[in-house]
């Protein structure tokens, strides 16, 4: 490796780490007053997406009475004689006679006049007219029934998952203003990293290059190929230089190792000398110590931010759902994340003074979490299994039978949680 550094009087005593909770809402207050920008889309490109605008209904819904069975509108008392078909589409003439119907199908507009819908099943035809008796509810939807026009049905800040874009669609929108995607970029640093093939001669398979960007876009992101670099030379020049260019186009940028203060960790004084000010300088957290979040200025006046995650594979996970996560749900304008809660199934233990996020696998049916194995910091055999990470507060274990928060891991964007 390199033994380029940066000078000695540079390099200052970290302040005290924050508490984990705490640092989740810094950096959620942070990125919500950076909220990105609001863009019209069509549907078919907003999943996962965030609404920018309150879902509002172009007109009422249903528009018009709709038949909700296949059958015949019917004017006054029977027996009725035929006089027309109304099909799903087709806008029918009034009924205005008693003792008259038209056939009807599920979904057609219900004429004006008619005073009933008696279902086909439920109905006989003799000499050509229509005998039965219609149900006492009505067998229509009526307009409004879902909604009346101009109704708000969810609030700024919604994501958008399929069932919104059904809805949206049968509101009559064509397009949606939501908040533009979060740009992510990923910066891997650690000459002793390997880009292909196993490890071996003291060098590692770097884990993070291939995996970051995946989990960044299950949060939403825009990750590119090109937006992954690495391994950045150890050197402090090309610290800058990398990060300087990532953020010439990103609004996050993660970067992975190099947030201890150590002979050729450079992301401190690199940090320093683009002007960044620090939101969050080491989290209270294991694993995940030390991870940090930082902000800067752009040339256009728009911030950015980078992440510097830990080089150890499963702390840079930690240090995603910990800082990552509360952030881009404020960039993309939507409320902080509410933690489930599950019961534990086996004791975990505490870490001191620091929270402990616990890799967990759920039952959902029994809503217990219980441990995985295999859960040091530079391991990602547990965290293949888990479905999230219990939190255990400073000062406490977990024992059998406790509720716990749960920090899920992200799902694909648009999947609803179970």
């Amino acid at each position: 490796m390199s033994t380029e550094t940066a000078p000695t009087a540079d390099r200052v005593a970290a302040p005290p780490p924050a508490g984990w909770e705490e640092a989740r809402s810094r950096v959620y207050a942070v990125g919500l007053a950076a909220a990105l920008p609001a863009v019209a889309r069509p549907l078919a490109d907003i999943d996962g997406s965030t609404l920018a605008e309150p879902l509002t209904t172009r007109t009422d819904l249903p528009a018009f009475p709709t038949s909700s069975v296949d059958g015949w509108a019917v004017c006054g008392p029977g027996p009725w004689r035929i006089v027309g078909r109304v099909l799903a589409g087709s806008t029918p003439a009034p009924l205005t006679a008693d003792g008259t119907t038209v056939e009807i199908a599920t979904g057609a507009m219900v004429p004006e006049g008619a005073t009933a819908v008696l279902r086909v099943e439920e109905s006989t035809i003799v000499d050509g007219l229509v005998s039965g008796t219609p149900r006492a509810t009505p067998e229509w939807r009526k307009p409004g029934e879902e909604a009346y026009a101009g109704e708000e049905l969810l609030p700024v800040g919604t994501p958008v998952d399929p069932a919104v874009i059904g809805l949206a669609a049968s509101c009559g929108h064509d397009t949606l203003r939501v908040r533009r995607a979060p740009r992510a970029a990923l910066l891997v640093f650690g000459d002793e990293l390997l880009t292909a093939g196993p490890p071996a001669a003291g060098r590692v398979r770097d884990a993070l290059g291939p995996a970051v960007p995946a989990w960044l876009r299950r949060y939403g992101c825009q990750v590119r190929p090109s937006d992954v670099v690495g391994p950045v030379a150890d050197t402090l020049p090309a610290h800058v230089a990398a990060l300087r260019a990532a953020l010439a186009t990103a609004d996050l940028v993660c970067t992975t190792g190099g947030t201890m203060n150590g002979p050729v960790d450079h992301l401190h004084p690199t940090l320093e000398a683009l002007g960044a000010d620090y939101v969050v300088n080491t989290v209270a957290v294991r694993p995940g110590f030390p991870m940090l979040l930082a902000r800067l200025a752009g040339p256009d006046g728009r911030v950015r931010f980078v992440a510097g995650l830990p080089g150890n594979p499963q702390s840079a996970i930690v240090a995603l759902v910990s800082l990552v996560a509360p952030l881009l749900a404020g960039l993309q304008g939507r409320s902080m994340p509410v933690l489930p809660h599950a019961t534990l199934a086996e004791a975990v233990p505490g870490r001191g003074d620091h929270t402990h996020l616990a890799l967990v696998r759920l039952d959902r049916a029994a809503g217990t979490a219980s441990p995985v194995r295999h859960v040091g910091s530079a391991m990602l055999r547990g965290l293949a299994g888990a479905d999230g990470f219990a939190v255990i507060r400073p000062g406490t274990r977990g024992e059998p039978g406790d509720r716990v928060p749960i920090v899920p891991l992200p799902l694909l964007p648009g999947e609803r949680s179970s």
